[in-house]
């Protein structure tokens, strides 16, 4: 196998969240629109400048940060168009309600929606209040209070994005998960884990010399990587609550593994007797069946989302290629044809699809095909490699690495390929992106 076909191979709320609606909401009429077509207008919504209870200086700061978290989460989902503060017509005596609202001015400015918040914050104890309105009908859509510690205050704007996106648009979006992903700036190659956004990244593994392709179960609460830690390559299944967890290491070599979304059970790569096929293990290592059986390399699995198919890469008919296969049944078809290298398959989430990293010209691009083989989209075309993609639960998201600035970063783009950002910045270099479930942290 060469080089490159191997390496492409909840916590509870800590706040009390009041869920009684405020005063005066109704309910909005969601756009009737696949929010995820890049070509479709996206929703103007203006947000005000949060409005402490007092203006001592602690308070005036956390409403400033409370609002550029909740302007940076409803950027992120890439369905709102937040328009400039400089456009904003707010008149004297305007405040946080309906009847305070001068909404003719919001509506001269093209705003479809509007959010005002008001803060308290004494003795360590965070009132937010935040409701979002519909501009051209003058009335409240939704309103929330939320009361608990400082340190809860982005776990509370998270939860206001959420009630946002599910109100106005036809996805759940992603608060709620992380994305886990390997790094080399701790010296070795380790499993890192971030918000969605790329907030708070934690270090998941250390002294592992290199570890590799971290997979999510398909409830969150479990993650299996490979580890070189004793040397040939083996899978580590980790309770992530317990930080304990099982070796599988089997003769030869244990890579690639991949969650069946459905159970407690995976697919891996190993080579029992010197041929690389994929097996299917339960969730504690122990080997189900065989799955494949081919004289080629079989690689990097990932299942569909109902867990009755599975995508993977085989060189069977000559070089790397995209495969599925029907798990009843063992029926198996190819997938790719264009381009002589093809690798990384990742199913959507809703089953239709399957992202991919394939190489033209001699570095890799990013794709998504249908899964008859159809209707093939190139998302990335930049110098450097775009690899490894990993669709977000909703499906409307993916995140991927790549090199265009020199050293691999992560990315995040639509499934459209829209909208490509770097996720976050650490020292060295970041690969092999992995996006959560929804873990219900938010």
């Amino acid at each position: 196998m060469s080089k490159t076909f191997n390496r492409t191979a909840c916590t509870c709320f800590l706040f009390l969240l009041i869920m009684t609606v405020l005063a005066g909401s109704a309910s909005a009429a969601r756009y009737e629109y696949w929010i995820n077509n890049p070509f479709l207008r996206k929703i103007p919504i203006a947000i005000k400048d949060f409005e402490p209870k007092t203006v001592n200086e602690e308070p005036r700061q956390a409403a400033v940060q409370a609002k550029e978290w909740l302007v940076s989460g409803l950027e992120f989902v890439r369905y709102f168009q937040i328009l400039p503060e400089e456009s904003y017509i707010i008149g004297d005596g305007e405040g946080l309600t309906a009847q305070t609202i001068n909404f003719a001015n919001w509506v001269s400015i093209g705003a479809d929606h509007l959010v005002t918040g008001g803060l308290d914050l004494r003795d360590g104890v965070l009132v937010l209040e935040l409701r979002l309105f519909d501009v051209p009908r003058n009335r409240l859509i939704v309103g929330k209070r939320y009361k608990g510690r400082v340190e809860d205050m982005r776990k509370m704007i998270r939860r206001f994005c959420v009630e946002i996106v599910t109100e106005l648009t036809d996805s759940r979006g992603v608060f709620g998960t992380k994305i886990a992903f390997v790094s080399n700036g701790p010296g070795n190659k380790e499993i890192f884990a971030c918000e969605y956004d790329g907030f708070d990244p934690q270090q998941l593994t250390s002294g592992s010399k290199i570890a590799l392709s971290p997979a999510w179960s398909g409830d969150g609460t479990h993650m299996a990587y490979v580890s070189y830690a004793d040397g040939p390559p083996e899978i580590f299944i980790r309770n992530l609550a317990q930080k304990r967890g099982v070796k599988v290491a089997y003769k030869g070599i244990n890579v690639t593994p991949a969650w069946d979304p459905t159970r407690f059970a995976l697919a891996a790569t190993l080579s029992l007797n010197g041929d690389q096929e994929i097996y299917s293990l339960t969730g504690n290592g122990k080997i189900i069946k065989k799955l494949t059986n081919n004289w080629g390399i079989d690689v990097s699995p990932s299942y569909s989302p109902d867990g009755k198919r599975m995508a993977f890469v085989s060189n069977r008919g000559g070089s790397p290629q995209i495969y599925i296969m029907e798990l009843d049944t063992g029926q198996t078809s190819r997938v790719t044809f264009d381009g002589k290298y093809n690798s990384a398959p990742a199913f959507s989430p809703r089953g239709d699809r399957i992202a991919y990293c394939g190489m033209v010209d001699g570095t890799f691009d990013v794709f998504t095909v249908r899964t008859d083989g159809t209707d093939l989209q190139r998302l990335t075309d930049h110098p450097g490699d775009d690899e490894e993609p990993s669709w977000s639960p909703d499906g409307t998201l993916i995140a991927f690495s790549t090199t265009r600035e020199g050293k691999a970063k992560i990315y995040v783009m639509t499934s459209h390929g829209t909208d490509q950002r770097k996720l976050l910045e650490l020292e060295g270099a970041q690969t092999q992106p992995a996006w959560s479930p929804w873990l219900g942290d938010y």
